[in-house]
């Protein structure tokens, strides 16, 4: 069984630790951890692992944000795989920061990177994870956070985060969506509201 794990970001150095990269940190926390190696083919950084009978193919797309679905159209034909067999990782403003949502489908709730997915794909039918990076900016402010650079407290929650989906992906796999997301979507574990 093959997936297609597609990370969203922007590529360069200047965009590595924006909230907008939430995609590439799960996915370069996830090789390092597998001694896997990135290796730049056609539209984008690729590296594979396997787990459990599983190969995932990891996509970093180098097309920037807002023209994601070239790289993932590609290699969703390249690697000729179903739509269910892919699983997009990305920030959401519209959740407080380090929350994490699995879903099987919907709307790309004005996320760029998923409205090309969606666009080109021609479906919103696909597994998307959504990693919370907040709303806390003033009126107006919306690009200036999401591709602000993420501030001390929040790094330090990273590798929780990444931890998290990474465990959320291989559940994806091996135990199938539903329960995946009955796992991820009722234990936030980074979840500190109230604290």
């Amino acid at each position: 069984m093959n997936y297609l794990i597609a990370g969203l970001g922007n590529i360069g150095a200047e965009y590595a630790a924006t909230r907008h990269n939430m995609g590439f940190m799960v996915l370069d926390a996830w090789a390092q951890a597998s001694n896997a190696v990135f290796k730049t083919k056609r539209y984008g950084d690729i590296a594979e692992i396997s787990f459990k009978g599983r190969k995932f193919t990891l996509l970093k797309p180098s097309t920037y944000m807002n023209l994601s679905g070239d790289a993932v159209r590609y290699w969703m034909k390249r690697l000729k795989l179903p739509l269910e067999n892919l699983l997009v990782v990305c920030d959401d403003l519209n959740l407080p920061f380090g929350l994490i949502r699995m879903r099987k489908g919907g709307s790309d709730g004005g996320h760029n990177g998923l409205k090309d997915i969606q666009a080109l794909l021609e479906t919103t039918e696909y597994a998307r994870i959504r990693i919370g990076i907040g709303n806390n900016f003033p009126r107006g402010g919306q690009v200036d956070h999401v591709i602000g650079q993420l501030t001390e407290e929040e790094k330090i929650q990273i590798p929780g985060i990444c931890e998290q989906v990474i465990e959320a992906i291989k559940n994806f796999a091996t135990i199938g969506p539903d329960r995946a997301m009955n796992f991820l979507n009722t234990k936030p574990k980074n979840d500190t509201e109230g604290v």
